[in-house]
């Protein structure tokens, strides 16, 4: 039987939080029992900690990774070190907000034997046009620099083989900021089988999100250089 970590970073997810662990948890059912959904709490303000805490005393496969930096980028590069650490089959990311439907999941796990890696493709998204605006403009970006033509670049619905993941990781520094965009671009880039499957993409079911546009925007200049030696090193 074959095991699943299901990772999730997490900052300030106080409304959330509790809902989307109830509901992602029963996922992990007929996997290995080494399986785990792992989310990193490092940096939260608000009850978000002692919620997971509470919520571990219920569900021994909660397990929580607690010093790993406050930003999205390295808590992601975390967990998949974590996962492949820990010698898991597969490693499926989603984040910790609600946007994101588990009932979708089956459909990826029920294909996995075809594909490397199965994303997520979110065609309508409930989170703003301006969002959606960031995301064309990434994949545009991708597609320039990298020659690859993928529909979303940044989907935190993604299903990949932990062997995949590994190959990469070295690559990354640990304070990273956009490791799921650059996974993307590898894949595609390196021809590995790669699939995209639509998902649907709700409002944030609670709490505020901690990267505005502006934030988004300075992260997104800062990456041009490392796209650049990204590049060469393709």
């Amino acid at each position: 039987m074959e095991s699943l970590y299901i990772v999730m970073p997490a900052y300030n997810e106080a409304e959330n939080i509790e809902g989307v662990v109830r509901a992602w948890y029963p996922l992990l059912g007929g996997k290995a029992d080494s399986s785990r959904l792992v989310i990193a709490d490092s940096g939260s303000t608000d009850a978000t900690h002692g919620i997971l805490l509470r919520l571990q005393q219920e569900m021994p496969q909660l397990e929580i990774l607690e010093n790993t930096g406050k930003q999205h980028g390295p808590k992601l590069i975390a967990l998949y070190n974590y996962a492949v650490s820990r010698n898991a089959d597969y490693i499926f990311q989603t984040d910790s907000d609600g946007q994101t439907d588990p009932s979708e999941f089956a459909a990826f796990w029920k294909r996995r034997g075809k594909y490397d890696a199965i994303l997520g493709y979110r065609r309508i998204r409930g989170d703003g046009r301006s969002r959606a605006f960031v995301e064309r403009v990434v994949c545009m970006l991708l597609l320039l620099y990298f020659g690859v033509k993928v529909p979303d670049a940044n989907a935190p619905f993604r299903l990949m083989k932990t062997s995949l993941v590994a190959n990469y990781l070295d690559r990354f520094s640990e304070d990273y900021n956009i490791p799921n965009i650059m996974l993307t671009a590898f894949f595609a880039h390196d021809h590995v089988k790669l699939a995209f499957r639509e998902i649907s993409f709700r409002p944030r079911q609670g709490g505020t999100n901690s990267l505005n546009i502006p934030g988004i925007v300075r992260i997104g200049w800062g990456a041009l250089g490392d796209f650049a030696g990204f590049k060469k090193e393709m």
